[in-house]
């Protein structure tokens, strides 16, 4: 605000000490304070947004108001200014508005949230409970995962083959004012309300940028004149056993520090490469910084090295010790090695720091290890391997990995996690089941493929092992024949999750296999899971199923580590571990048996906590 000079008024009310804007550092007003501009997108694509739409000079205040609504009540998509990036906005009812803007962002199928005026207006489309109504109509005003009506009125292109829509309320004047059209102030739009970027990009926050970057994807962008300093992206929750479950930490929560049970060194953790963020702190605080995106591109690179910049000036601290993961090939380890100066590097393995997010988070103080169960897509393993199915038995000074599940080969590194049908043939391969052709993942794998993956199997070429929970997943969900391809990170769980039912019978086993680690083999699920395929079982009774089965391995796991080990509790962390069905199946299980179950409150239990953990770990191996 500092380039708004309040007016006689405005500073008049910001000197009086009775008055209720006493040095209310936004103070302002319409003629001293920011304003609003409408434009038109620069490409002037030829779209039939109305009969007179024609490029014009920028519309300021209420004609620039009136004219965002108008575009989007014709089925256009405006860029709105937030306060700490852009949206991308639509009619959420509108199947032409909702495809076209997945056509231009590049997004074919990930879910995107909606803006709705209240808790009434989200009751008409989705079920609200009380702990969600708070948590939509709290000061942070996330976005909330809800359950979809049974006759939700809006485009089934919002959250296609997903029975949760992500909804937030108007978290600033700008949003209401867009929501409440003059033309119909008793029915308040529901919109889509996406961020305004371009696929794996950061978001936008400047007005020259949005309208380079914007103008391809967007009809018109609804401007103001307040620089936004930090991006920061909105926050996405759940609930789960009436609590808070993060899912994105960021615009409201960040950087509101983590409480930790013990001071430590000045540290920066710099997370891992995917859901990127980082974590500054001193003494008995952990600063967690806003969401920054997957860390793939030389963008999202420097907007991290802006954000670690902005935390250090900001909360004054200059790291003595600098934590990454243990994987060489990560961005962001590379980063903070060439960065580490005089401060001390170290590297963090993935899952360990996962569990430990979720110690610091409860306020353990390590003195007694847990037993931890790290289920997630991808992890550097100490030997090489890519983890993701771990049992480890850990503290904050190191860990024992104690099972795991049985190494599959997985063929082509990134290509098969978004080719599930891969993952399928290779679980398959594995566990030396016949690769059926009538399987719906061996049918959509075509035949030169399947040589070629057969040859890789047998002779390793080009595969490395595996041991990951998330992929196991992304196998079932293909078999299954729920999905073979995938377009975000997670879609074929997120669609298997979404199949399960409460009241189908029966349950799928693991195999154990005594040993130090001891591992868990998934090859009599499989076998089961393609019996049941091949008999017709519907896709959503084997979700059910192979729920069941991971969560009865993890139980016998923890019984018996609990009878070696004399050790009670259990922390939950990972990826995995955002499936609701399974934390809920998990945690009863556990519970039932006496376990001491901890999983994350404050921090999300996907890469988006990673840096807590790594924080933690790091000041006892810089000691």
């Amino acid at each position: 605000m500092a380039g708004f000079v309040m007016c006689p008024a405005c500073q008049a009310e910001y000197e009086d000490p009775r008055n209720r804007r006493f040095h209310a550092q936004p103070n302002a007003c319409p003629t001293c304070g920011p304003q609003i501009t409408f434009h038109w997108a620069r490409d002037l694509r030829p779209v039939a947004l109305s009969s007179n739409r024609q490029p014009v000079g920028a519309l300021t205040d209420h004609a620039a108001l009136q004219a965002a609504q108008q575009v989007i009540s014709v089925g256009g998509i405006v860029a709105v200014k937030g306060i700490g990036g852009f949206h991308l906005a639509c009619d959420a009812r509108r199947d032409h508005a909702v495809q076209t803007l997945r056509h231009r962002k590049h997004r074919s199928d990930k879910p995107f949230a909606v803006m709705a005026w209240d808790v009434d207006a989200v009751r008409q489309f989705a079920e609200v409970d009380e702990t969600e109504a708070r948590l939509l109509t709290s000061r942070e005003r996330p976005i909330v995962l809800l359950q979809k009506k049974a006759a939700c009125y809006l485009s089934e292109f919002v959250a296609p083959g997903n029975k949760m829509i992500g909804v937030m309320l108007p978290y600033t004047p700008l949003h209401y004012l867009l929501l409440h059209n003059d033309q119909t102030p008793d029915s308040p739009a529901i919109l889509v309300m996406t961020s305004g970027n371009d696929s794996n990009q950061p978001i936008v926050k400047d007005n020259d940028e949005a309208m380079e970057k914007l103008s391809p994807l967007a009809d018109a962008l609804l401007l103001h004149d307040r620089p936004i300093h930090m991006r920061c992206d909105d926050s996405v929750v759940r609930v789960f056993a009436g609590q808070e479950l993060p899912i994105r930490r960021s615009r409201g929560y960040a950087p509101f520090p983590v409480k930790l049970p013990f001071p430590v060194q000045p540290i920066l953790a710099v997370g891992g490469e995917l859901k990127s963020t980082f974590c500054l702190c001193n003494g008995t605080h952990a600063l967690l910084s806003q969401h920054l995106g997957d860390m793939e591109n030389l963008e999202t690179l420097q907007a991290f090295e802006q954000a670690v910049e902005h935390y250090q000036r900001i909360f004054r601290v200059q790291p003595t010790v600098i934590a990454g993961d243990l994987h060489p090939g990560y961005l962001s380890s590379q980063w903070a090695q060439r960065h580490a100066g005089d401060a001390r590097f170290v590297t963090v393995q993935h899952h360990h720091a996962h569990l430990a997010a979720v110690m610091a988070e409860h306020g353990l103080d390590g003195h007694t290890p847990v037993i931890g169960l790290s289920f997630d897509g991808t992890g550097y393993g100490i030997d090489g391997a890519i983890w993701g199915g771990e049992v480890l038995v850990a503290d904050y000074r190191g860990f024992r990995r104690a099972a795991h599940l049985r190494y599959t080969p997985l063929p082509g590194g990134d290509v098969s996690v978004k080719r599930p049908y891969r993952m399928a043939l290779a679980h398959l391969w594995q566990a030396g089941v016949e690769w059926h052709a009538t399987l719906p993942a061996v049918a959509a794998c075509p035949l030169l493929e399947r040589n070629v993956l057969h040859h890789q199997f047998a002779t390793g070429f080009n595969t490395v092992p595996t041991s990951s929970m998330g992929r196991l997943f992304d196998a079932v969900a293909a078999l299954a024949g729920v999905r073979q391809t995938v377009n975000y990170e997670g879609q074929a769980a997120i669609e298997l999750e979404a199949l399960a039912l409460d009241d189908a019978e029966g349950a799928y086993h693991f195999a154990l296999a005594d040993g130090e680690p001891i591992t868990f083999d998934p090859a009599p699920v499989l076998r089961a899971v393609v019996d049941d395929v091949l008999a017709g079982v519907p896709a959503g009774v084997i979700a059910t199923r192979f729920h069941r089965a991971v969560a009865e391995i993890s139980l016998r796991l923890c019984l018996r580590l609990r009878q070696q080990e004399q050790i009670n509790t259990v922390v939950l962390s990972g990826g995995v571990f955002q499936n609701v069905k399974l934390l809920q199946l998990v945690t009863q299980q556990l519970q039932a048996n006496q376990f001491q179950v901890l999983f994350h409150r404050i921090v999300p239990p996907n890469d988006g906590g990673l840096a807590l953990g790594q924080a933690v770990v790091a000041h006892f191996m810089a000691e």
